[in-house]
């Protein structure tokens, strides 16, 4: 993501406003008014997406092995609501917590990892909407509408550099530029890409996938998370309603957390599968070693050991994870919005989901790692068979962890507990 920087409303060269996403209109009641008696229980939440998750990780291992794209479930997610979980009930979503939503998360990364991380933009604008009580967008997410993204550019941009532009054209605007790492956007209705003004403003052009001049690539080429169509995005003179315009300094001040979240949960999930996969190939293995240690490999207290070593592992991950989403369901809770003006323990509330999504990564990071390499220790070498893919996990895992290197996360959280310093909580890379 790029720098946020904007201070002041962008305007084309007839004046047109950029869409304010603050209150919501009058004639809709504001974000969070739904009692909290109305809410779902997550057994509801549970029971309406369970049978969907099931049915996506019933084809995962081949969609693998065929590099078969996420079309179809990606739609069908949309088609429960998946994407408007948090979206609140009079706008056409659950209404659920952010601690529910994460929870469902986990379950979904661990159906299908790609998909947790083809939706990361979307979830994280759905938050940054809720932030703003964007009553407009919140409609269009609990319609069904999925977004992507189109943030990174790749090449000699130098650190906190923009290189697609955005114009005047009358009362609306143009959008040209190339981006890459647009995960999710071949999936999606909309794109969020990242453009800079003539003057040096950084705003948001939320733009339809199917626009004249948009051409999605699906050239990502990583050896995990291979089906996120996380590849090149092109936006070729493209234009954009004043409407679809957002300033960027309209996103949420945690958002960085968020965003870090998500993978943190699309990891968690990861864990969870391989508990799965490895307790299955276990129990329904017969051949064993002659110097192991029973007469199956499940009464293998060196077998069952591993198992129940990487089983721990993904209940802390999940532990990790949903820790951080109370946190930030606890800054969502003390918004300015909620209380009327922004307050010192808003500012606090906003350094813990950051801070806490990075001490979560530092932590699960290691975690998934370990628990998806592991699972071989405990099965023969029929499991490195290629058809059974379960080599994806570790795969997956490792390309997750590739965001945001672990290692900076870790100075950065020693820097403030010793230090007390508060870094740049937004991430940047380039040239110098």
């Amino acid at each position: 993501m790029s720098a946020i920087q904007t201070t002041a409303p962008l305007r084309s060269s007839a004046t047109a406003p950029l869409r304010s996403s603050g209150a919501a209109p009058s004639s809709a009641a504001p974000v969070g008014s739904v009692p909290v008696d109305a809410a779902p229980t997550f057994a509801e939440l549970a029971a309406k997406y369970r049978p969907v998750f099931e049915s996506i990780a019933a084809g995962a291992a081949g969609r693998e092995t065929d590099r078969v794209l996420l079309h179809l479930q990606i739609r069908d997610l949309a088609a429960a609501g998946f994407g408007a979980v948090r979206v609140p009930r009079e706008f056409g979503g659950d209404g659920a917590t952010a601690v529910q939503f994460f929870r469902l998360l986990i379950e979904l990364a661990a159906a299908e990892s790609n998909l947790a991380q083809a939706l990361r933009s979307h979830i994280a604008f759905v938050e940054g909407r809720l932030y703003r009580n964007d009553a407009e967008w919140l409609r269009r997410v609990g319609e069904g509408q999925i977004l992507g993204n189109a943030w990174t550019e790749t090449g000699p941009v130098a650190v906190g550099g923009v290189g697609t532009t955005i114009e005047p054209d009358g009362e609306n605007f143009r959008v040209n530029g190339t981006k890459y790492y647009t995960t999710g956007s071949l999936y999606a209705d909309w794109i969020q890409t990242g453009a800079r003004t003539a003057d040096g403003r950084d705003i948001i052009a939320l733009v339809r996938a199917d626009a004249p001049g948009v051409t999605i690539r699906d050239d990502w080429d990583g050896f995990g998370q291979r089906l996120t169509a996380s590849g090149t995005t092109v936006f070729d003179n493209v234009a954009v309603p004043a409407s679809d315009v957002l300033v960027e300094t309209e996103q949420a001040p945690y958002a960085t957390g968020v965003y870090q979240l998500i993978h943190v949960a699309t990891l968690a999930g990861i864990t969870q599968r391989v508990v799965r996969d490895v307790s299955e190939a276990v129990r329904e293995r017969t051949r064993v070693f002659s110097h192991g240690n029973g007469v199956r490999p499940g009464e293998d207290i060196q077998v069952q050991q591993i198992v129940g070593e990487i089983s721990a592992q993904a209940f802390a991950a999940e532990a990790a994870t949903l820790r951080v989403a109370e946190l930030l369901q606890e800054a969502f809770d003390v918004r300015p919005a909620a209380q009327g003006a922004e307050s010192p323990s808003f500012e606090e509330a906003v350094l813990q989901v950051e801070f806490g999504s990075s001490q979560a990564q530092i932590v699960v990071t290691d975690l998934a790692q370990r628990a998806s390499s592991s699972l071989f220790d405990a099965l023969g070498a029929s499991a490195t068979k290629s058809d059974l893919q379960l080599d994806r996990h570790w795969r997956n895992a490792r390309v997750i962890s590739s965001h945001n290197p672990v290692v900076y996360k870790s100075r950065v959280v020693g820097d403030w507990k010793i230090n007390g310093t508060i870094p740049e909580f937004v991430w940047r890379s380039g040239t110098v």
